[in-house]
């Protein structure tokens, strides 16, 4: 459904035209100190309009924090966060109504929901609300500590160069995917509890949720298919749990094994491409060549890094405080 997590329990609601975008968090220690300033440099990072390539909407993005704060510090109840939308413009979707986006969730969702969803900007299925996930995962980052997790984008368009793989996408108009790689550093060695909640199945069920993710691959990935095991293993060097190499990417067994965590996830081009294509008018029944009004990005996997740090970090948070490796924060 709309919400992830066992302890730190995270629900995302809204829509991308209506009037907020908003998350609640149960399970959030008291005594961690929160202020609307430390969610803007995330929130930044996550911004439309802020780097060549991405959609000019840009909303404000300012956290209103309406419940589980008192006296800047949570109090241990429900976290409430909310983010309007004000920058909208809903008319370049009147024809989506018809003629639903190929690759994108309208066919489906019309279908699911009979006709009663919010079309306009992708409603609850935009990315939009990733906004949500970045605020909780700001939250969740407090509770890690020491703890480093950081995502970059490490390909568009199949270049190594983002900038090269936009002028792509603008020489082409049309719109391009990525790559964008994470690495968790300072986990202790046991986060995880297999079978079904080991920590890459948590990492990928979390990944999902985020709009236009085609794969997930941890430490040599999909390569390993091809390495002997010889080759493969991972030789331990001492104590604390240190491998010569990292070819499992920080997790055996579905644990964490005390090495860096490293994972990779492939973004698909945008569905809202400026090239014309085919689609079905669901009106008609027949197919028609059609093109995508409105403002959107030619390349998402600009904007993912923070988010997929983000999804990260609940994973991770939720983990440790299952271990209870999180300690209430005493006055």
């Amino acid at each position: 459904m709309n919400s992830f997590g066992r302890i730190f329990r995270v629900q995302i609601f809204g829509e991308s035209h209506g009037e907020v975008v908003g998350v609640l968090i149960d399970g959030c220690p008291a005594g961690i100190p929160i202020s609307p300033a430390i969610f803007q440099e995330d929130l930044t990072r996550r911004k439309g309009g802020m780097q060549k390539g991405t959609t000019p909407r840009s909303e404000e993005d300012i956290p209103l924090l309406k419940s589980g704060v008192f006296a800047s510090t949570t109090t241990g109840a429900p976290l409430a966060i909310l983010f309007e939308n004000k920058n909208t413009r809903s008319g370049d979707y009147e024809k989506m109504k018809q003629i639903p986006r190929p690759g994108h969730a309208d066919f489906v969702v019309h279908q699911k929901f009979g006709g009663h969803e919010d079309y306009r900007g992708g409603g609850h299925f935009s990315g939009r609300l990733t906004t949500c996930l970045v605020a909780a995962g700001v939250v969740a980052k407090k509770l890690l500590g020491s703890i480093e997790i950081r995502a970059t984008l490490k390909e568009v368009a199949g270049e190594p160069d983002s900038a090269s793989g936009i002028e792509k996408a603008i020489s082409k108009q049309d719109s391009v995917g990525g790559i964008v790689e994470c690495v968790v550093k300072g986990l202790p060695i046991g986060l995880g509890e297999p079978f079904f909640d080991s920590v890459e199945s948590l990492i990928a069920h979390a990944i999902f949720s985020i709009p236009a993710v085609r794969g997930i691959e941890f430490g040599s990935g999909f390569a390993a298919a091809r390495m002997y095991g010889s080759e493969h293993n991972d030789s331990i060097v001492s104590m604390d749990g240190t491998t010569a190499t990292n070819h499992a990417g920080g997790v055996v067994g579905g644990l964490t094994n005390g090495n860096e965590l490293l994972f990779r996830v492939a973004i698909k081009p945008t569905s809202s491409t400026p090239q014309e294509q085919k689609s079905l008018n669901t009106t008609t029944g027949k197919q028609e060549v059609f093109t995508v009004k409105g403002r959107h990005d030619l390349c998402i996997a600009l904007r993912v890094p923070v988010v997929v740090e983000a999804v990260a970090a609940m994973v991770l948070a939720d983990l440790l405080l299952l271990e209870q490796k999180i300690l209430r924060v005493n006055p």
